[in-house]
């Protein structure tokens, strides 16, 4: 350790140079390097073995219909007023998952989704275009 010379007055004085920062520096880094070991062997640990004579598969959720939708399908929907019970129709007919109704003049995203039906209506609510995406 260095020592530092400090001359006052009349008093001389010997002061081990940064022994307490030293001290206070030393245990603050010990004690971060333990609290990010920790935190990485948590990270780290291995899941636990499965318990004997359990199960051997977890069941599996069904997956998603997949829809491909057929615009043919819903012509027949081409000049009728646009109702509930006419989206479903003509999205059934479609074979479509789900259906968007396009009014004039409305924004839409542009994403293609093969399974929608779009259904565009006119001013008076009355269907005159059917397409798929």
């Amino acid at each position: 350790m260095a020592f530092r010379y400090i001359e006052s007055q009349s008093l001389k004085l010997f002061i081990f140079a940064g022994f307490r920062e030293h001290k206070t520096l030393k245990t603050q880094s010990l004690l971060l390097t333990l609290a990010t070991m920790a935190l990485l062997a948590a990270c780290a640990a291995p899941a636990p073995a499965p318990a004997p004579g359990a199960a051997a598969a977890a069941p599996v959720a069904p997956a998603e219909p997949v829809f491909q939708c057929n615009a043919e399908g819903a012509r027949f929907a081409v000049g009728q007023q646009i109702t509930p019970q006419l989206e479903a129709a003509a999205r059934a007919r479609a074979g479509a998952g789900t259906v968007r109704v396009l009014k004039p003049n409305q924004a839409v995203t542009m994403e293609l989704n093969a399974g929608r039906l779009n259904l565009s209506v006119d001013a008076r609510s009355r269907v005159k275009d059917v397409h798929c995406g």
